[in-house]
């Protein structure tokens, strides 16, 4: 933690499942970081509601039966570590998969760290570092 406060983060979906759905081991000192107030976790209304929706499809619903989380320990999850700001304005960085752009737009905004896995998204890391932002990819 710097004295300007917790580096800012921005989530993308699947590494939230990562964190909460599958608890991946890799994932856990993410975790431990936004849990302690380490890292500023931004995320937007609709960044929300993506997550709700994809607690919804087929292939997620085996993982939340118990012992598994409920969708809404995910959901509680979320509200009580991520700060919600409103969704950004467009950057000139456009990615190809529109649901990702919400993401890229929002670490621009903040020049926040980009946390994801998606090849899309880290193949964008060059051109966002001029920008300020950081594509790290979360194992």
């Amino acid at each position: 933690m710097s004295a300007a406060g917790p580096a800012p983060v921005v989530i993308d979906t699947n590494c939230v499942l990562d964190l909460w759905v599958f608890r991946d081991p890799s994932a856990a000192p993410l975790r431990a970081a936004l849990e302690s107030g380490a890292l500023h976790w931004l995320a937007t209304a609709g960044m929300r509601a993506e997550l709700a929706r994809v607690l919804s499809y087929p292939r997620i619903a085996p993982r939340l039966a118990p012992p598994g989380p409920a969708p809404r320990e995910v959901l509680a999850a979320f509200d009580g570590l991520a700060r919600r700001v409103p969704a950004a304005p467009p950057t000139a960085v456009r990615c190809r998969d529109p649901d990702d752009q919400p993401f890229i737009d929002l670490a621009v905004a903040w020049r926040a760290t980009l946390l994801s896995k998606d090849a899309r998204v880290l193949g964008l890391a060059r051109r966002l570092a001029p920008l300020g932002v950081e594509v790290r990819r979360m194992v």
